[in-house]
């Protein structure tokens, strides 16, 4: 053979030596694929479980969580990922804080290995989003839009549907940079309101419709109550006109009573008012569940004790593979060895509890469920993977529950997570020294978890705090009003002048002389009533001013005013009125009136301030309010009938009639003498 034939075949050799080698290190990656998820002593990893569960479902939910997020839900998480069109994975588990969410989402791709967007979540909402071969523009920012626009109490299936959207939206990045700039890269302060009633509002809103059903009517009452007295009582009442029945009293005929305010109507009302009240907020705050509305299964609620006490029965030492591994593979050896080796049976289940799990956190209720599946007699100790926490229970075992409650304190509430290990190591030697017994007594039956259908159910509307916010109703009710009265006080003694002034003009208009004439007789004729509790000298000169008053409207006793009355005659008849009103709640109230502008009211004798104008010349001395005395108004102007123009009024002494007598300081009871003098009566 040729050194060239030689040369070819130590090729071919070299070439088949390759390749041999090659399907070796194929077939031996192979086997080492297929065996990473049996590491750690046969168990797989948390990441590989995961995984798993992915390739038989694209959505994922732990059956640790059946009152937040069922895994019967499954389904619509499904149907809201398929809206994004790229292939999505979804994996629910508890909450972070215990789960360890850190480097999941890329460890569970790795061994999965299949592209698409991986999304991650816990009881509250979104934890982590990654994208493997795939585009999913604005993921990240859609993360922290969806967390930044919900409400602190949004579901996880509300978060997760509001990321989609985002997602959709075509706006992630302008939302996501607004919701940065608004809140500065934090959590929002000002988060938006909740969405959902809980129970505490549910009270709140009670106390509130409570509150108002009792203090708003009684509030209304009361105020209307004291409007209409203050106006049965001042001068001016509710509805009059000047062909007020009060102008037919003919001469020496009695009074006809007044308005009065009718409590019987006005209680009515008022309980009409609190029923509609009561009915606004029935419509109003009609929630009668909280929460999205998601409600678990009878097979959600039992999917971890089965999946745990199946695990049981095969293996003495359970350890939950959603958790983040605590217990390494020598640990698990050696504490299966050590429950083999005892003369009490024992199971370990190293599994979390939080109040969404099917026990509402109830780690005796747990036990008590495993016990019930297993049916034998052991003792149960539970682990919690997450805080540390360990809990023993003897069913029929030959080992007193007193004896496991009174094993020392770092075998049961103390202690880290990182040193359940050894702690368990701990508490099987204690349990090992057990002394000799009989059967184990049976611990007390824990109470039952709450079910999630009444357990998400609200209270009445009317129901719990709604009494205590009727008393507290009815006395804000009452208390505001008083306030209200004393308010009322303050502005009657500040705006005293202004309003008398703005009661007497000085060029008072035909149509308003009409107006008034008829509310202030009306408002004499019910103070007069002879039901009201007056003197028999206050009495007496009201019913003077009164009859005076209608004797210079109503002469003809044809029960109506004469359209073509004076303006001066119809000003008489006011001050009349206003002089009765005066008399009558003051038996003591002064005789005269102020002379510049009798519609001022009450006067007394003294000399001006300051220099009177001609039109005061002569009434310099004769008595004046208290205002003119200060400084003095302009005098009072009428014009000669109801037609006359402006450019046509002169001083209200100068005229004819009664009117006049006042000018020269004239008293009331001198002026009653008069008109009656003048119309014949005695």
């Amino acid at each position: 053979m040729g050194t060239n034939e030689r040369g070819v075949v130590r090729v071919v050799r070299r070439a088949g030596m390759v390749l041999v080698m090659g399907w070796l290190a194929v077939l031996f990656t192979a086997g080492a694929g297929q065996a990473a998820p049996s590491s750690e002593g046969g168990a797989p990893s948390r990441t590989a479980y995961l995984a798993e569960r992915l390739r038989e479902n694209p959505v994922y939910i732990s059956d640790q969580l059946p009152r937040a997020v069922p895994r019967s839900t499954a389904p619509e998480f499904a149907k809201e990922a398929r809206r994004l069109g790229v292939p999505t994975y979804v994996i629910v588990l508890p909450s972070a804080a215990d789960m360890g969410f850190d480097g999941l989402l890329p460890g569970v791709h790795d061994r999965l290995g299949r592209k698409g967007l991986y999304i991650s979540l816990d009881e509250t909402g979104l934890t982590d989003v990654q994208a493997y071969g795939v585009s999913v523009p604005g993921a990240e920012d859609a993360r922290w839009a969806t967390m930044y626009e919900l409400p602190y109490d949004a579901t996880a299936r509300e978060e997760f549907r509001h990321f989609i959207d985002i997602l959709k939206s075509g706006q992630v990045t302008q939302r996501a940079k607004e919701d940065r700039e608004r809140y500065g890269g934090a959590y929002p302060a000002d988060e938006p309101a909740d969405w959902h009633t809980s129970t505490t509002d549910r009270e709140n809103q009670s106390f509130a419709t409570g509150i108002a059903v009792t203090g708003v009517p009684l509030f209304a009452l009361l105020v209307t109550v004291f409007v209409r007295r203050r106006r049965r009582v001042g001068r001016a009442p509710a509805t009059t006109s000047p062909d007020s029945a009060s102008l037919t009293m003919a001469k020496g005929d009695g009074p006809r009573p007044g308005p009065r305010p009718r409590l019987l109507p006005l209680t009515a009302a008022a309980l009409a008012l609190s029923g509609l009240l009561a009915f606004g907020a029935s419509r109003i705050f009609d929630d009668t569940t909280s929460g999205d509305g998601t409600l678990p299964t009878a097979a959600d609620l039992r999917a971890r004790i089965d999946r745990v006490a199946d695990g049981l029965r095969r293996d003495p030492l359970y350890v939950d593979p959603e958790s983040p591994p605590v217990l390494d593979a020598a640990t698990r050896d050696r504490l299966r060895k050590r429950l083999g080796a005892l003369h009490i049976p024992v199971v370990i289940a190293a599994v979390p509890t939080s109040t969404d799990d099917e026990s509402a956190g109830a780690t005796d209720l747990l036990a008590k469920s495993l016990h019930d599946r297993l049916h034998r007699d052991l003792v149960i100790v539970l682990a919690n993977p997450g805080a540390g926490g360990i809990e023993a229970v003897s069913y029929g075992a030959r080992v007193d529950n007193m004896y496991l409650l009174d094993r020392p304190n770092d075998l049961s509430y103390s202690g880290s997570a990182d040193q359940l290990g050894p702690r368990l190591d701990k508490l099987l030697t204690y349990i090992a020294k057990t002394p000799p017994a009989g059967a184990g007594d049976e611990p007390l039956a824990p109470s039952p978890a709450p079910d999630p259908k009444q357990e998400q159910a609200l209270p009445g509307l009317f129901t719990g705090d709604f009494m205590p916010g009727l008393f507290i109703g009815a006395l804000a009710g009452g208390l505001l009003f008083g306030l209200v009265t004393a308010v009322a006080a303050i502005v009657r003694r500040i705006r005293r002048p202004s309003r008398r002034r703005a009661d007497a003009p000085d060029r008072p208009a035909p149509l308003w002389l009409r107006e008034t004439v008829g509310k202030e007789i009306d408002a004499l004729s019910d103070m007069v009533d002879p039901t009201a509790a007056l003197s028999e000298k206050s009495q007496r000169r009201a019913w003077e001013c009164l009859d005076a008053a209608v004797m210079l409207l109503d002469g003809d006793s044809d029960g109506r005013i004469d359209p073509d009355a004076a303006p001066a005659d119809l000003v008489c008849a006011i001050v009349l009125a206003r002089a009765g009103l005066a008399a009558a709640r003051d038996p003591q109230a002064t005789q005269h009136v102020c002379h510049r502008n009798p519609l001022h009211g009450p006067a007394r004798q003294g000399r001006p301030a300051g220099r009177v104008g001609r039109a005061g010349q002569r009434g310099r001395g004769h008595p004046m309010c208290e205002a003119c005395l200060a400084a003095p108004g302009p005098v009072l102007r009428l014009g000669p009938t109801s037609s006359a123009r402006r450019g046509s009024f002169a001083p209200y002494s100068t005229l004819p009639g009664p009117l006049a007598k006042l000018g020269d300081g004239a008293g009331i009871d001198q002026l009653t003498r008069e008109i009656r003098e003048h119309y014949g009566v005695h």
